[in-house]
């Protein structure tokens, strides 16, 4: 008996020994849980309460370089709903229907929704200020406003390509939209609350704002001023000539900065919808490769310049063609240009003379400058969508294609490879890399972030080689197949291009023709550098120097005349043909009354126009300044005010 009471005391103590160790692990346990797994487990609970409303950020604004914007986000109030914080849905959509300009039936359907998160659309999309103060004034459980944002281009279609455009989520899609889109677009925020596992809102839970982080605004190098004229010929061009493709640059030669750029066809980016994906995903002046034509020569030229195999002053004999390989390769005049100068040679555009500067470098010399100004490689520039060419592999070039490279046939070239190479002509001979973003900026002080500054890529001609080629482009607009480009008063260098257009199978397609023409100005300190390429124009005669000349001398003139280039006198003067039309002065009228200025236009027999600008009795500027040459026809700006000039 005594034995088995001794047992069952044994049996007790074991029994309690492990009771008192599980109570003790589970007090060890919740000790772990509760303090030092305390931050974890939180975490996790609020993961699984927490709801959160996205907010957007505002995207960066994008302007030009004088602070014209070109792109900005409007910011408007958006309804979202709760579903499951809403108890009663046909009380809240009785008094949520009439704000929103909804039916009630509409709004019930919508909050009745198996989600977390409902917007109120149509009527609840985008609302003004107004309705959204209304219907926080409600109060209604289970309702919230958040902002959306929208995309503005305020000047339509203006550098189009250049913009891009961003899409309905805020993220770019095209253009430097695309390019830069992390840095535009910023990041988003939201508005969080704690609910339960049916989505119903936890009691003494307050909900929490995290505001976005905007985006950086974006300073373009481009100037809208002189995008504006680009646009404006672009337009004309195409309005005349009814083309399939135009592609304009305007560049700063001295720091690779594009100024303005401009395509046809064009699109609106606020309604990009309305277009082909062909027409807003196709940058063509930076996309677009063709054979350059006679601009190329450009290239041929300096380089023989530079390797001193010729004396621009060097007598030469065009028949009309030129003897390579068993063939004979026409010049583009029928019978040829006679006895010439090499310095005339370049203002005809004469094909034999370059292609026997091309067979005195030799296809090596030759290649290594062409491939020395940029051609066969991508430019950099910070935009989607680049090409790069094509030319011939140096084993592939024999005599023929040597010949027809060196005046711009058989090589395939991309418009803002070409602005690049002149470019270097332009500032003494160094290839820039072209930008077009020129610095970062704090969206809320302004400040700036980041400035982008001009990249040398290398030097390609000596300074010497840079000024006689820029003194042989005057030439050729003063005397030669450029004269349409001539401006009184401001020297102007360029070269015109007329190429024919290679057939994907083989050959060239007959009567298709890209014309172009490359100028700078002004020739003894380029500030400007313009290039026009027009694809098949419908006109009698499709030549650089009668279609594209003109444009790049009118983008130049307003250009020079904007940036307050002071005139000079020292250029080359113009040779006039019998059919040229000469120019005319511009005669005094600032200082005058309105009526004087009037009396004096029409007793003028220089046949210009006027416009005005403002209002009153007195002329206290004009535009251009007396004394200036232009083309008969042309308009003058007259300024006017209540008072007269002191």
């Amino acid at each position: 008996m005594r034995a088995s009471n001794a047992l069952l005391r044994k049996r007790l103590m074991i029994i309690l020994f492990i009771l008192a160790a599980v109570l003790i692990l589970l007090i060890v346990r919740l000790a772990y849980l509760q303090i030092i797994k305390a931050p974890w487990l939180t975490q996790k609970a609020e993961e699984l309460w927490s709801r959160a409303i996205r907010v957007e950020p505002k995207r960066g604004v994008i302007y030009d370089r004088n602070g014209e914007v070109l792109a900005y986000n409007g910011s408007a109030p958006t309804v979202v709903a709760v579903p499951a914080q809403i108890k009663d849905k046909e009380a809240t959509a009785a008094k949520l229907a009439p704000v929103l300009g909804m039916k009630k039936e509409d709004v019930v359907k919508t909050i009745s929704k198996r989600s977390l998160l409902v917007y109120l659309a149509p009527g609840g999309r985008k609302i003004d200020d107004a309705k959204a103060r209304e219907v926080r004034s409600l109060k209604l459980p289970g309702i919230y406003i958040t902002e959306e944002g929208k995309r503005y281009y305020p000047n339509e279609s203006l550098a189009a390509h250049i913009l891009g455009f961003a899409g309905i989520e805020n993220q770019g899609l095209t253009g430097l939209e695309l390019w830069y889109d992390e840095r535009l677009r910023g990041k988003p925020g939201y508005i969080s609350f704690y609910a339960n596992a049916r989505g119903e809102e936890m009691p003494q839970e307050d909900d929490k704002y995290v505001p976005p982080q905007n985006g950086d605004d974006l300073v373009l190098t481009i100037d809208k001023e002189i995008d504006t004229f680009v646009k404006r010929e672009v337009d004309n061009v195409v309005a005349t000539y009814h083309p399939d493709g135009v592609m304009a640059i305007v560049a700063d030669p001295n720091t690779g900065e594009i100024l303005a750029l401009e395509n046809y066809p064009t699109f609106n980016p606020a309604d990009y919808r309305n277009y082909s994906q062909e027409v807003y995903n196709r940058n063509l002046s930076i996309w677009k490769t063709f054979e350059p034509g006679s601009t190329f020569k450009i290239v041929t030229l300096a380089a023989a310049l530079e390797e001193k195999k010729v004396n621009l002053n060097e007598g030469f004999f065009d028949p009309g063609y030129f003897e390579v390989a068993g063939r004979r390769v026409k010049c583009w005049k029928a019978g040829g240009h006679g006895s010439e100068t090499f310095l005339q040679v370049v203002e005809n555009s004469c094909n034999p003379g370059f292609m026997l500067l091309g067979q005195r470098l030799g296809k090596e010399k030759l290649f290594e400058y062409i491939h020395k100004f940029g051609f066969g490689e991508k430019t950099g520039i910070d935009m989607p969508g680049e090409g790069k060419g094509i030319l011939f592999k140096l084993n592939r070039v024999g005599p023929l294609e040597l010949a027809t490279t060196s005046f711009g046939q058989g090589v395939s070239v991309t418009p803002i490879q070409q602005v690049m190479a002149v470019s270097a002509i332009a500032n003494g001979g160094k290839l820039m890399k072209p930008y077009i973003a020129k610095e970062w900026r704090d969206p809320d002080t302004g400040e700036v972030l980041e400035r982008n500054e001009p990249t040398v890529v290398r030097r390609v001609v000596s300074e010497q080689t840079a000024k006689l080629v820029r003194e042989a482009m005057e030439s050729v607009v003063a005397r030669g197949s450029g004269k349409n480009a001539y401006l009184d008063g401001y020297r102007v260098g360029g070269k015109t291009g007329t190429a024919q257009v290679a057939s994907p199978g083989g050959g060239y397609e007959n009567g298709h023709y890209i014309v172009s023409f490359i100028g700078m100005a002004p020739v003894d300190n380029p500030r400007l550098v313009a290039y026009i390429a027009i694809d098949n124009p419908k006109a009698p005669l499709v030549f650089g120097g009668v279609i594209a000349a003109p444009v790049v001398g009118n983008i130049l003139a307003d250009s020079l005349r904007y940036l307050n280039v002071p005139p000079s006198t020292n250029g080359i003067e113009r040779k006039y043909g019998y059919l040229d039309v000469r120019p005319v002065a511009v005669p005094q009228l600032a200082g005058l009354s309105k009526e004087e200025a009037q009396k004096v236009m029409i007793t003028s027999d220089a046949n210009l126009k006027t416009e005005t600008v403002g209002q009153g009795n007195y002329v206290v500027a004009q535009s251009p300044e007396a004394g200036m040459k232009v083309k008969p026809g042309s308009t003058i700006r007259l300024y006017l005010s209540d008072q007269p000039t002191s």
